[in-house]
């Protein structure tokens, strides 16, 4: 699963950088979670999140990122920004990538997914 998991990743970031984006880091993970890819788009840094789903009656792959996992992604942004020390030079948003399908046509970008404040 972790393939199909980087190959939707791929895709998703060359769909990022096709949008003017810059890869930064990609797959940090922390005890407190995982971000798949950060991004950086002028000023502002982008912690994006790829999710994939086959068509399936359980929904999109934007409705299977809860409450739960948007606190995971906060955290470990939080955590990238503290070890970095760019937590006051930036500004960040949270974007969500998802693939419902099976070809890259598929994809949907939804910048400013959610907040730190939606948690």
């Amino acid at each position: 699963m972790r393939d199909k998991g980087t190959a939707y990743e791929d895709v998703a970031l060359f769909h990022l950088e096709r949008q003017g984006l810059h890869l930064v880091e990609r797959n940090y993970r922390t005890k407190c979670g995982e971000i798949d890819l950060i991004m950086r788009q002028d000023e502002t840094l982008v912690f994006v999140e790829v999710r994939y789903r086959a068509p399936n009656r359980y929904g999109t792959g934007l409705d299977s990122i809860d409450r739960h996992k948007r606190r995971k992604i906060v955290r470990a942004a939080q955590h990238y920004l503290q070890r970095t020390r760019l937590d006051r030079r930036m500004t960040c948003r949270f974007d969500v990538v998802a693939v419902d399908g099976q070809s890259p046509e598929d994809l949907t970008w939804l910048p400013r997914a959610f907040t730190a404040d939606d948690i």
